[in-house]
């Protein structure tokens, strides 16, 4: 059960540099006119979780990936209690104060339940389907998996925590892609939702809508499926507008501001607009690090956790956020290769899964500071302060070093999908 770690040293460099420059930014983050405690000292706790971080991390290198397999079963039983727990006894944070996301005991919040089910939820995804002797082939195929994902997704809607529920959304579509998913099935799979969203315009969901019965007829799925699929489409189109006569002011307000952020620039909008000067103020090279005028004078919200990417815009200008950027497309390649040459689809599988869940927080987190994505709260992998993030994190980082470890060399052992 435990193995000799044969280290992938270049994985571990490039999130202990993405770790050290996030650090950095929260130290930066903190130093702000309206001297904020919480604000001020955020990077000695940020490196206390590193610390943490890191003896979690090589613990678990040392950990087998069978024992991985074999601990996965518990480990998603634990994360849905943990949820359930949370959701009844749970409390909000910082900017999140009216979600329950956090559980809490005695008044003491002992972190975010959430961040395990993440990395819980790729384990058991990955044992479901390196369990099939193929690919999935059909909605069918697909049940099991996806009541895998849809249990913690709506535990964790009903905080209510967006950001998390799309990261859960979006681990889910990146395993099913590396398990061997066409791009038909997976398009008819996320069909629903794109009726959902395209239909506040009947132009649009009527063309949407003639292109999915032109792919239904060209996939030819089971009937029932098809009858379904088709069924789900037009009760998306039809409950859109009844689901958004059902949201709350705000709630409404905040998709209405990602649309035009100057329509409530005093509240709903002042997060993305600040966020966004703070950004093109910083030009080239920035303004100099700890020298941010909208990082210091505490214009920008959540600089230390969701805004900490508009701190490094404005202080280190379009260089630093491209070191950032690159950073993050190394790694996210060199956890490609990690997946692509694992000796078995349990471990490919694995990889490609926490790559998926780091990809779109990455994408979420620059979308909503720049406002191409609608603001939900979702912090930036080794950037943003926060002690579960940070533990989940390097808990990821430990497992890929261990998949790493046992698949080198292996160069013709590829994902289910891809054995062709």
């Amino acid at each position: 059960m435990i193995k000799r770690v044969v280290a992938d040293y270049p994985l571990a460099l490039l999130a202990l540099l993405l770790t050290a420059y996030g650090v950095a930014m929260v130290y930066s983050a903190g130093q702000t006119d309206a001297q904020i405690p919480a604000d001020m000292n955020a990077w000695q706790r940020q490196l206390m979780w590193l610390g943490a971080g890191l003896v979690m991390a090589f613990a678990v290198s040392r950990a087998s990936v069978r024992f991985l397999e074999w601990v996965t079963v518990p480990a998603y039983t634990l994360a849905i209690i943990l949820l359930l727990i949370t959701l009844a006894f749970g409390s909000g944070a910082g900017t999140a104060k009216s979600m329950s996301g956090w559980l809490t005991i005695g008044g003491v919040r002992l972190g975010q339940p959430s961040e395990l089910a993440k990395v819980a939820v790729v384990l058991m995804l990955a044992r479901l389907f390196a369990s099939r002797r193929e690919a999935p082939k059909s909605l069918v195929d697909l049940i099991v998996p996806a009541i895998a994902v849809l249990v913690p997704w709506v535990l964790v809607m009903a905080q209510p925590d967006l950001g998390t529920g799309m990261v859960f959304v979006g681990i889910f579509f990146g395993m099913m892609f590396w398990a061997g998913t066409s791009w038909p099935l997976l398009l008819l799979v996320a069909s629903p939702a794109v009726s959902l969203i395209l239909a506040f315009s009947t132009g649009l969901w009527g063309a949407w809508f003639l292109l999915l019965i032109a792919l239904v007829l060209w996939f030819k799925p089971y009937v029932v499926e098809g009858v379904v699929l088709i069924v789900a489409n037009v009760v998306m189109g039809v409950a859109a507008p009844v689901l958004w006569d059902n949201l709350k002011p705000h709630q409404q307000s905040r998709i209405l501001v990602f649309i035009d952020p100057q329509q409530d620039p005093k509240r709903t909008g002042y997060h993305v607009i600040q966020s966004q000067i703070a950004i093109g103020s910083g030009g080239l090279t920035g303004r100099g690090y700890l020298e941010g005028t909208q990082k210091e004078g505490a214009f920008l919200p959540a600089q230390t956790t969701d805004f900490i990417f508009a701190v490094l815009g404005e202080e280190l200008g379009f260089l630093g956020v491209s070191a950032a950027l690159l950073l993050f497309v190394f790694l996210f390649l060199r956890v490609i290769r990690v997946a692509a040459r694992a000796n078995d689809g349990f471990s490919s599988l694995v990889a490609f899964g926490l790559l998926s869940s780091w990809f779109v927080h990455v994408v979420v987190n620059v979308g909503m500071t720049l406002n191409l994505m609608p603001i939900t709260g979702i912090p930036l992998p080794f950037f943003s302060y926060g002690g579960s993030f940070m533990l989940s994190c390097w808990l990821a980082v430990g497992i890929l070093v261990r998949v790493s470890a046992e698949g080198r060399g292996e160069a013709d052992a590829l994902p289910i999908g891809l054995r062709r």
